[in-house]
Parts: C-alpha cells; structure tokens; sequence
C-alpha cells in the first residue's frame, strides 16, 4: 500500500491549488521579512531610489523604467509599496513559466516547474532588492510566453502583448538587446519561427518597437559614456590581448558558476525527487503528460541556455563583474527546462522528505536574515548594511538642516551610499548631489547647492570633525560639526556608528571647486 502525500494528489488532480499558495506564500514572506527586519532598504535599492527620486530620463544608468516604477511605488505606500512591486514581479515570473508550462507540458508539469523555482537563490533572498535585473526578470518571462502564443500557437491577438512586453523590455534592462536578439535569431533559424514571421501582426510590431529600440539605445550610451573606462574601445583591447585570454576564460567561467550555484536548492529537490540515497520501496504512480513537442524541447532549452551564455560573455568582453542584466532573467526557464528534460513520466521518490526540504527552502532563508542580523553583530563583527538606523538618520539631519536654515533639507551629499540613505529617510526627500562624480548626478548643479544649501555626511571614526579630503577639496568652505553617534538596532562588538556632518546654508558659500 503506497502512502501518498497530498501534495501529490493535488498535483496530480488539482495543479492550481498548489501553484498560488505555493507563490502567493513565498511573496508573503518577502514582503514581511524586509518589513520587519530591515532598519535600512539593501544597498541597490537605495542607489535606485535616490535616482528614480529625480524621474530623470538622463540620469546615466541606462533604460530607467525600473528607476520610475521604483519611485512610484515608494510615494503611493513606502518601502512596504517597493517591496511589494518586487514580489509582484516574482509572482508574474511564475505565472508566465507556469502557463508556458502548461502549454508545452500540462498543468501538473508545469506546477512542478515553478516549484522547484524555489529552490533558485535568485528568487528568494536577493528578490526584495528591486531593480532593473527583478523587472526584466518578469518583462522576459512575458516575452517567452507570449512569442510561444503568437508564432507557435497562432493566437493573433499574443503578437500585440508580445509587442507591449518587449516595448518594456528594452525600457527596463541593458540586457533586452540580448534577451529580444536571441529571440529574433531562433525565429530565423526554425522553420516554424520564420513561418511565423509572415504574419501580419508580426510585421506591426515590429515596426511599433523601433521607437523603443532607438530610446534604448540612446540609453545604452548615456551610460557607457558615464562608466569610467566601459567603453567598446577597450573592451575590443582586452580581447584582442592574447595575456589576457586566460584571465576573460576565468572570469567567464566564475560568471557560470555564479549561476549554477544559485542552482543549489533546486539541485537538493532534483536530487532526492531522483531517488537518492536509494530506497526499496518503489515511488507511487508517476507524474505522467502527453509527451511534449519536439519543437518545444528545442524553444526551452534553447531559452534556458543561450540568454545565460550571451550575457555571461558580453560581461566579459566589458570586463563586468556580474552578467549584462543581472542573473534573475537568465535563470527563469531553468525549472521548466529541467521537468521537460526528465521525460513525459517523472516517478517522484522521498516524497515526504521532498515535501519538507521544499518547504524548508522557502522558509529557512526568511528564518536565517534576522537571526543573522542579530548574530554577525556579535559574532562576526560586521556591519550590515539593512541594520543601520536609516529613519534615525534622515530625521536627525533634516531637523537639524531645518533649524539652521528655516528652510526644508533639499541636498544631501557626501558618501554616496549615507546620503543616499539620509535622502529616502528625510521627511522632505531631498535629492542626492555625488560630489565624487558630479556626472551621476544631474540633477544638482553646484548653483543649486548654493541656493537650496545642503547637508553633506561622511562616516568617522570619531568624534573629530574633520571631513575627508576630497570632501574637503570640493567644498572648501565646509565648516563641518561633531559626528553624530547612532545607535544601530544591535550593536554587538561593532564601534560606534559616527556620521560626521556639516551644513552648507543657503547662499553662504562659494563656488565649489572644479573637478
């Protein structure tokens, strides 16, 4: 007598009901873990919110939809709105895997895909810090789903949402060249691809996007122009260097393995489904689909394989440190493609273990942040930057900025990643001057800040007030006070946490000096 899980039974008879407690639990906990935890947004999402702050089309970061969205979201509901409009993305990535699932392999295999998505790192952790990698990640699912929609399944109406996802795309991410490149390229190698193209629909959309194309490109070199030194020139150097040919494969290959590491999760689920450690008993009934196109083979391990190796190695030839788009988008068919690789009969073993281990996958992770935050304090020492006293610190140097001036804090600068901080805590949301690359930010002219004034931060090491050196030489006439000490949600071993600070008032100061 076989003993059967439920969770199996409702695979098996009622996919849906596993698929959204499944998806709509993991956005619920990554929503409340950095809600509840987080004394300070991660380090990307403030860098985001202090340039999505400006709406700024020439802000120097590329295509800037998540930029906007971003800042959106944190007017109409706070960090609370920022958080929830990254698991947003997360839950339309699955919902576009599943319903591709479903139209290649079934509702049951497809449930199973987006499961074992759980256990890709990319998708849990990290996903509360939104940004253009979150967002594309969800545009490019949508894109894969709809294109299979429209060229294969011949739905007319999918090559419009096909053309409104790509639009997004290319708004969203440096990578959707890549992402919508390597699409164009299957269409015209298979023979279902190009028939597809004889549809009119096919050819409207097309030209729809050329607008967008050519908006995505004057991004693309707003922000190499504003990367020191990421430029084709000497990206075509350093390939043509033949010293460097072992250093670009090293960097190419730590890049794979960044992304198969991710992978670790899904790899333990893979692993015990498989039946290791062997057992005796035989697994109940398998899992079992009409067997699957081989067409539809070819369309998701193609997708799950080429988007990962373009950008890995575009990165090298840039000489970057993380793939071009950020790794979420390349890993979205990586389930999928691992559930219609394993046949059109998959016999699960170790099923209760299997049902804890996914269940622990989604919850340790959440468990782990605070007991981490309390922990590497005292253990390790280490200063983590989600635990600093951001609201602490915005009110402390608006109030103070305020009682000086009369006026509400309108600049902050100094150390990029306290003044972005102090900026999306102050009541006022003042903008973020980057004294050290004035470039980055637009926005601020040195007019402005003699106008406006402004408040600039440095960490210190004590209670000396004295500003860093190239502070010093930008703003001359800085006369800086006593660093502020702020006492951070658990201090363990660490130092004290001192900001030094100055104030410039309004029409106090001379010009800044010239860089």
């Amino acid at each position: 007598m076989f003993y059967v899980p439920l969770y199996i039974e409702m695979l098996r008879s009622r996919p849906l009901l596993v698929f959204w407690p499944a998806v709509l639990l993991q956005a619920t906990i990554w929503i409340a873990v950095p809600m509840m935890f987080y004394a300070a947004p991660p380090e990307g999402l403030v860098q985001l919110l202090a340039i999505g702050h400006e709406l700024r089309f020439d802000a120097g970061v590329g295509p800037s939809l998540a930029y906007w969205l971003a800042e959106i979201a944190f007017r109409a509901a706070g960090m609370f709105g920022v958080y929830a409009l990254a698991q947003a993305c997360v839950v339309a990535t699955y919902w576009c895997v599943f319903a591709l699932g479903r139209a290649i392999a079934g509702s049951t295999h497809a449930t199973m895909a987006v499961l074992l998505m759980v256990g890709i790192s990319l998708f849990t952790v990290p996903s509360p810090d939104f940004g253009p990698p979150i967002l594309a990640m969800a545009l490019w699912a949508a894109v894969l789903l709809y294109y299979w929609r429209a060229a294969i399944c011949g739905e007319r109406r999918s090559w419009y949402a096909l053309g409104v996802v790509a639009a997004l795309l290319l708004l969203s991410s440096d990578a959707a060249l890549l992402f919508l490149g390597a699409l164009v390229l299957f269409a015209a190698v298979t023979e279902r691809g190009r028939a597809a193209g004889n549809a009119i629909e096919a050819w409207i959309v097309a030209l729809a996007l050329v607008p967008f194309l050519c908006l995505h490109l004057v991004w693309l070199a707003g922000m190499l122009s504003a990367a020191s030194g990421d430029t084709l020139v000497p990206a075509l150097a350093r390939l043509r260097d033949a010293s460097l040919a072992g250093t670009n494969t090293m960097l190419w290959l730590r890049l794979l393995a960044a992304l198969i590491l991710a992978h670790a999760g899904l790899a333990i689920l893979l692993v015990l489904g498989a039946g290791w450690p062997r057992v005796r008993a035989n697994p109940a009934p398998p899992l079992a689909r009409k067997p699957v196109d081989a067409f539809a083979l070819t369309y998701v391990k193609a997708f799950a394989l080429v988007p990962g190796l373009l950008a890995t190695s575009v990165a090298v030839v840039l000489g970057r440190a993380l793939p071009v788009g950020g790794a979420a988008p390349l890993v979205v068919l990586s389930g999928l493609g691992l559930v219609i690789a394993a046949g059109d009969s998959i016999a699960l073993y170790h099923q209760r273990i299997l049902g804890f281990a996914w269940a622990g996958l989604l919850i340790v992770p959440a468990i782990f942040v605070p007991i981490l935050i309390v922990a590497l304090p005292w253990t390790a020492g280490m200063d983590l930057k989600v635990a600093q006293p951001a609201n602490a610190m915005g009110r402390f140097f608006a109030d103070s900025f305020e009682r000086r001036t009369g006026q509400p804090l309108a600049v902050v600068t100094g150390d990029p990643r306290l003044a972005a901080l102090v900026a999306l805590a102050a009541p006022s949301r003042p903008s973020v001057f980057y004294d050290a690359d004035p470039a980055r930010s637009p926005w601020v002219t040195a007019d402005d800040i003699r106008k406006k004034g402004a408040v600039v931060v440095w960490l210190a090491p004590d209670t000396t007030p004295t500003p860093p050196r190239d502070i010093k030489a930008y703003f001359p006439d800085l006369v800086a006070e006593v660093p502020h000490a702020f006492n951070r949600p658990v201090e363990g071993r660490l130092p004290t946490l001192w900001i030094g600070w100055g104030v410039i008032r309004p029409g106090s100061v001379a010009a800044a000096a010239a860089r």
